[in-house]
């Protein structure tokens, strides 16, 4: 009769209609019940035509006015109930038999069952049954009393047990869309917890670029300033080699900072020199030590890039290679792709393997890791894809300008 009910994600034209009728019902409350009430009636008329009450005034009056506070049925739906409660029992003392107004009670119960208390439930059961044994005394024929009496009071129950079941539905919906909206929120927290610890991982991995390359700078200048009275030509080119990585150590810093909303502390770890696109062939061995057979292919020459560029390809590589092995079968085989440009460069990773879960499998691909790839990849302005391939597998997919500062484009 009423309560809350969620949208459908598909059905018939049927259903969907259904559905509509039910939204507009729960947004105009009191039009609904009004509309009901009215329907009820209607539908009773046709027993007032052929049985006529002895008081034609009284009994039409008495039918419309058990039907009238079922339009605040849910708003009030004890008070409706007590005015109900109130008719029926003028309609006894004056001998009126209206099935409409039996059925009026009945709704007015249930009513009180879906959007009241159970203590008011209890009082207004009790209330009910009261009235039942009275019209059963007063109307049931003689020998067929506990016959009236246990329908009267069965139907009683019923309205009340819907009534229940309608309030204990509607409050199910009610807690499984505050967990839906609480487990949405946790996502997203998830999700920037994530993106901060990612952020403060590509700060420390610079940090170390940047160390090394001001070291090296240093190196470089000493070394410039010693040979320039008898080498003035090595002295200009170690300035110029030191020129040059200087500006790359303020690309890597403004792009990290373009990233980074906040400052993050540099935590204490490995200050040996970071991996790079030289690294990558003792990472495929490993993987192939691990039980992963790899096969890598590279097209053309890679562009002038920073070690930050370096290490960003490495860590996705790395990542990539991590998810097949933890969410493939025995017996994957992958594949990792590096096309290099003048300009660009494009890694593609991909393997065969199908997850042994299923569909649930698949969507744990696109957790965390996926999200740290991004980040990566982000920080070069670069564009990242990851996804079930047609036939089976999955691939991951980035392609970037690494020879660029991104503050440049």
């Amino acid at each position: 009769m009423s309560g809350s009910w969620p949208e459908p994600g598909s059905g018939t034209l049927v259903t969907r209609r259904v559905h509509r009728l039910r939204a507009l019902a729960d947004r105009y409350p009191a039009a609904a019940d009004g509309a009901f009430a009215l329907l009820v009636l209607l539908s009773g008329v046709p027993h007032l035509l052929r049985e006529p009450p002895k008081q034609p005034l009284v009994g039409w009056g008495l039918q419309i006015a058990l039907l009238v506070p079922l339009i605040w049925r849910r708003r009030a739906p004890f008070a409706a109930f007590g005015v109900v409660a109130a008719l029926a029992l003028v309609q006894w003392l004056g001998g009126v038999l209206l099935s409409t107004g039996d059925v009026a009670v009945l709704i007015a119960l249930y009513s009180v069952a879906a959007h009241s208390t159970l203590r008011r439930l209890i009082v207004s059961a009790g209330v009910v049954e009261l009235g039942v044994a009275m019209a059963t005394v007063q109307w049931a024929p003689r020998g067929h009393l506990l016959k009236v009496f246990v329908l009267l009071s069965g139907m009683t129950t019923a309205a009340a047990v819907i009534g229940l079941n309608m309030r204990t539905r509607r409050a199910y919906m009610a807690s499984l869309e505050d967990r839906a909206a609480r487990l949405e929120k946790e996502r997203d927290q998830q999700a920037q917890i994530v993106a901060a610890q990612e952020r403060a991982r590509i700060a420390r991995d610079v940090h170390d670029i940047v160390t090394h390359s001001l070291s090296v700078m240093v190196a470089l200048t000493d070394g410039a300033a010693y040979t320039l009275p008898t080498a003035p030509d090595q002295a200009a080119d170690a300035v110029s080699k030191a020129s040059q990585i200087g500006r790359q150590a303020i690309a890597e810093m403004q792009r990290v900072l373009d990233v980074l909303r906040r400052d993050t502390s540099l935590a204490a770890g490995s200050r040996r020199p970071q991996p790079g696109l030289s690294q990558l062939d003792a990472l495929l061995t490993e993987v192939r030590a691990a039980g992963l057979p790899v096969e890598f292919v590279t097209t053309g020459r890679p562009p002038a890039m920073t070690s930050g560029a370096e290490l960003a390809v490495y860590r996705l590589v790395q990542e990539a290679l991590t998810n097949v092995r933890k969410h493939t079968p025995p017996g994957t085989r992958a594949k990792v792709r590096l096309a290099c440009t003048t300009a660009n460069i494009e890694v593609e990773v991909t393997d065969d393997g199908r997850p042994p879960a299923g569909a649930a499998s698949e969507e744990r691909r696109t957790g965390h890791g996926i999200a740290g790839m991004r980040e990566r990849v982000a920080v070069y302005g670069g564009m990242m894809q990851a996804g079930p391939l047609p036939g089976g597998g999955w691939r991951v997919y980035a392609r970037f300008e690494p020879s660029q500062p991104e503050s440049t484009r």
